[in-house]
């Protein structure tokens, strides 16, 4: 295909974000920070190897996802645990903060409230930054590992992707089929994940995450939550998902409380302002 003469030119245009985030209400990392050396832990959850967990943290406690035995990278969903309608907004989130997440960013929830769900406030790996190869760590870019695209690419069946590891964990903690879980199923964080876009093809990539036992993800909670986390059957991710063929670990959730008066003048954030008329 032939180009037009201004081919370069165009190409030359520069960039411009899409959402600037000047004007977004920023979290209060100081008083996190201090809150953070009073922490007690309360309650602690296993995602077995190639399999998921749920677990509640109420809005003003803090949660981490550790590495236990092995590098492993697990996949998180988030729901509002007072109405399952409001879960996370993965699309969202790598909008404002970009396709990787760390300490001082959020996690968005779905419209209509369209609000801060979790912040990140520790972030054991924070130091990897942006490799050589355009790869970074905690992407809201992949979808999670799934039987259906399983199905499209490489046939047969699988069940211990994180999609199916969710569903039943979800199924499971709501006393309800399969079916009727897997809806609330949403696209997720991948906690420890190290991906990017190749700079030749634009495909989405994993290698080997740089997690290892100790590392965690920390987070604030700032509504009520449903969590679920499935360590993922591709475990660190370096070579190959949905399949019993890479060593799958383990991720441990752990919940604590925060002490008395630690989190004074903290409010959980309201729904969104927008009227909700959409020009009707």
């Amino acid at each position: 295909m032939s180009q037009p003469q201004d081919a370069d030119a165009r190409r030359m245009v520069k960039p411009v974000i899409c959402y600037p985030v000047h004007t977004l209400p920023e979290p209060d990392m100081e008083l996190y920070s201090s809150a953070r050396a009073t922490l007690t832990k309360v309650a602690e959850y296993i995602a077995p190897a190639r399999d998921a967990v749920t677990f509640n943290v109420k809005a003003g406690q803090f949660f981490r996802i550790r590495s236990v035995e092995g590098s492993q990278v697990g996949d998180l969903n988030l729901w509002n645990a007072n109405d399952l309608t409001e879960r996370f907004y993965s699309g969202k989130t790598r909008a404002l903060h970009g396709t990787h997440i760390t300490t001082g960013q959020r996690m968005w929830s779905s419209f209509p409230a369209l609000r801060p769900m979790a912040t990140i406030t520790h972030d054991t790996l924070g130091w990897y930054g942006i490799d050589d190869f355009g790869g970074s760590v905690h992407d809201v870019i992949g979808t999670r590992c799934d039987p259906y695209t399983h199905a499209l690419l490489a046939g047969g069946q699988y069940h211990n992707c994180c999609h199916s590891n969710l569903t039943r964990a979800v199924a499971a903690h709501l006393g309800v089929p399969a079916a009727q879980a897997e809806p609330l199923v949403h696209d997720v964080l991948n906690v420890f994940m190290c991906t990017g876009f190749t700079r030749d093809t634009g495909q989405y990539f994993m290698k080997s995450s740089p997690v290892r036992p100790g590392d965690y993800l920390e987070f604030f909670a700032e509504i009520d939550l449903l969590g679920a986390l499935s360590a993922c059957p591709g475990g660190d991710c370096s070579s190959e998902h949905s399949s019993d063929v890479a060593s799958s670990y383990p991720l441990l959730v752990e919940v604590f409380d925060a002490g008395e008066g630690a989190l004074e003048g903290w409010r959980a954030p309201a729904p969104n302002l927008y009227d909700g008329g959409h020009g009707l």
